[in-house]
């Protein structure tokens, strides 16, 4: 099971960050990911982790601007989004998986979504 929370609202330039807790067999996989979407688009990779070692791989539209991190203690992933766009606007959605992929089909494990508007 993988729990999702830390959305909202926020005025572009702000920050949120966004938590995903892992439970159960999904806290086995190697890979977290985040992906995102909006109305109308298909979900789109925006990072991911590896639990071991911390490696972390971003999205050009969201690189330099969002930070991925994990807390293994405690199965958790947090992503830092700062200088958010309204463009970032979307429902974000952990995912966890047995391969370090940018592809939906590389995740096994999806959470229900946390929605993260950002006002111009």
């Amino acid at each position: 099971q993988l729990q999702a929370s830390g959305g909202g609202l926020v005025q572009a330039g702000g920050s949120l960050r966004l938590s995903c807790a892992a439970a159960g067999r999904t806290s086995d996989a190697y890979y977290m990911g985040w992906f995102r979407q909006t109305p109308g688009k298909e979900r789109e990779f925006v990072a991911v982790i590896s639990w071991i070692g911390g490696r972390t791989s971003y999205s050009d539209s969201v690189k330099g601007r969002f930070t991925l991190s994990r807390d293994n203690a405690k199965n958790m992933v947090y992503l830092q989004m700062n200088s958010l766009k309204p463009e970032d606007t979307a429902v974000y959605y952990c995912a966890a998986g047995q391969r370090y992929g940018r592809r939906l089909d590389d995740y096994e494990y999806w959470g229900q979504g946390t929605q993260v508007t950002v006002s111009s």
